[in-house]
């Protein structure tokens, strides 16, 4: 029956004791205990049989063994060095016909270059405190990539759904469109952790397109990005006085990428910051 070989509540706590581990904040390990929720961001993920799946920090196994049980190649990348050569064990006991579909390396995500393979999809409960970088690094990183459904601190995944003009609009907000377009797939009760976190999780799905066309690099755009946002308050002729050399040098640039200089970072989509980058590097 689909779902009975998953990890509960009490599975990962005995797997827990068993290894001597007490999830740390350091790490951000906060383990998924509901089995109910695996199956959903595995639905929500599309995941088939066909999938070449990247996971980061599988923890005890519990999103692991969900994402095999369809059929999927997983390759997970797991920092503690206990928990990476514990999940291969936990997969044998739990789904032994798919342990050959896994591969665990382990390895920091924001460090990893190679991976061995060409993953369609990232599927993963981020820790809370590296969610951002991490995400950014392997969106950059791994042009193979169709589709990602991570589970972010609320928080984090209001900034990467906003659009233009919210408040919650910002850097990781612009940044995660050059690689795809986010949306949000709901909410998670901190209920299905252990432990419990103190704050709300969210769900995000990011289709992956082709970044938008323009003459400059991806680390132009986001450098023209980190400028405008760094002082958000201001307008972007101000914003971006410093980078540009003066306000003087910046208006120029905003009025040949066709933005007004009076507007406020807030208010540009990614296409507008790569057309100003464009018009930077023409200067």
């Amino acid at each position: 029956m689909p779902g009975s070989d998953l990890l509960g509540a009490r599975e990962i706590r005995e797997l827990a004791a068993h290894l001597g581990i007490r999830p740390t904040k350091k790490l951000g390990q906060n383990f998924v205990i509901d089995p109910n929720t695996v199956q959903r961001i595995v639905r929500l993920a599309g995941i088939t049989a066909t999938s070449q799946v990247l996971e980061v920090g599988p923890g005890l196994g519990s999103l692991t063994l969900a994402l095999l049980e369809p059929g999927a190649r997983v390759v997970a990348i797991e920092i503690d060095p206990l928990l990476a050569e514990q999940l291969p064990v936990t997969v044998q006991a739990h789904l032994p016909e798919r342990a050959d579909a896994l591969t665990v390396i382990h390895a920091d995500a924001l460090t990893v270059q190679d991976l061995g393979f060409e993953p369609d999809a990232l599927v993963a409960n981020l820790p809370y405190n590296v969610s951002v970088p991490v995400l950014l690094q392997l969106l950059s990183t791994l042009p193979s990539l169709r589709s990602v459904l991570v589970m972010v601190q609320k928080e984090v995944a209001d900034r990467l759904v906003a659009g233009p003009g919210s408040r919650t609009y910002g850097v990781p907000s612009v940044k995660v469109r050059w690689f795809g377009d986010p949306q949000a797939a709901g909410s998670v009760s901190p209920k299905v952790f252990w432990p419990e976190p103190n704050v709300d999780s969210g769900l995000v799905r990011i289709t992956c397109h082709e970044p938008p066309k323009c003459a400059a690099s991806r680390a132009e755009v986001f450098a023209v990005i980190d400028a405008a946002f760094a002082q958000r308050r201001k307008s972007l002729r101000a914003a971006l006085g410093q980078f540009a050399g003066s306000p003087a040098q910046a208006q120029l640039a905003l009025e040949a990428a066709g933005i007004d200089p009076g507007a406020r970072g807030e208010s540009l989509d990614v296409g507008d910051f790569a057309r100003l980058a464009d018009a930077f590097a023409r200067d």
